[in-house]
């Protein structure tokens, strides 16, 4: 039986045409209306002039970066997301595995002013990749994280353990796709361990839903 991380990194390979067609579509409502808006905002808030996209997918983050002048540089697992984002106009878009970032093989560039990750950290054991992000930073860096919302998505099962994402009722064929989910005090244990600081959190929110759609974490580095 093979490890829920290899079984998520085999989900992308299946599921990155479906995904890229779902994202330039607009098919996923709450990234629509909500999340995809709360992350850009978060990351202009803090004016930077160079980002690293972690997980960046097709680049649609990188992009609308790019349109308001700022030097933005992605990293993804898959090949097919990495060769859309490229096609798409983003040219520096890397393909470097979670290990290879942990051991810090490939050169993606350092100093930069902020790292997010958009829904991008999916791994069990993400202590060692937070820690290399770390390094990535500049001298007042700040890291922004933005996931499921641990209280809604554990659905009455509120404690750290993997779990299933089956993307029912989007179009397409999808492979399920396992996640690992963490409580708020997981996240902020795992931060803390590797050196950032929390300086803000937010709940992204449509008016007209009485749940929060999404866990926003503004961090910066610990000097």
């Amino acid at each position: 039986m093979a490890a829920p991380e290899t079984d998520l990194l085999q989900s992308w390979h299946h599921n990155a045409h479906a995904w890229i067609e779902a994202i330039r579509t607009g098919t996923i409502a709450s990234r629509l209306k909500v999340t995809d808006q709360a992350i850009l905002l978060a990351v202009l808030s803090r004016q930077p002039e160079r980002v690293l996209d972690l997980g960046c997918g097709e680049g649609w983050l990188l992009r609308a970066l790019a349109e308001r002048g700022i030097e933005a540089v992605g990293v993804d697992g898959d090949p097919t997301l990495v060769k859309a984002a490229r096609a798409a106009g983003s040219s520096r878009v890397h393909l470097v595995s979670y290990e290879t970032l942990v051991e810090a093989k490939v050169d993606i560039g350092s100093d930069y002013a902020l790292i997010c990750a958009n829904f991008a950290l999916l791994h069990q054991d993400i202590i060692p990749l937070l820690a290399a992000m770390n390094a990535l930073l500049a001298p007042g860096g700040a890291l922004v994280i933005q996931t499921l919302h641990p209280w809604t998505a554990a659905a009455g099962d509120y404690q750290d353990g993997w779990r299933e994402e089956n993307f029912a009722g989007l179009p397409g064929q999808w492979q399920p796709m396992p996640w690992y989910l963490r409580t708020l005090s997981s996240w902020l244990n795992a931060l803390d361990m590797a050196g950032f600081r929390l300086v803000g959190l937010q709940e992204p929110q449509h008016p007209q839903s009485p749940i929060p759609q999404s866990l926003l974490l503004m961090t910066e580095r610990r000097e």
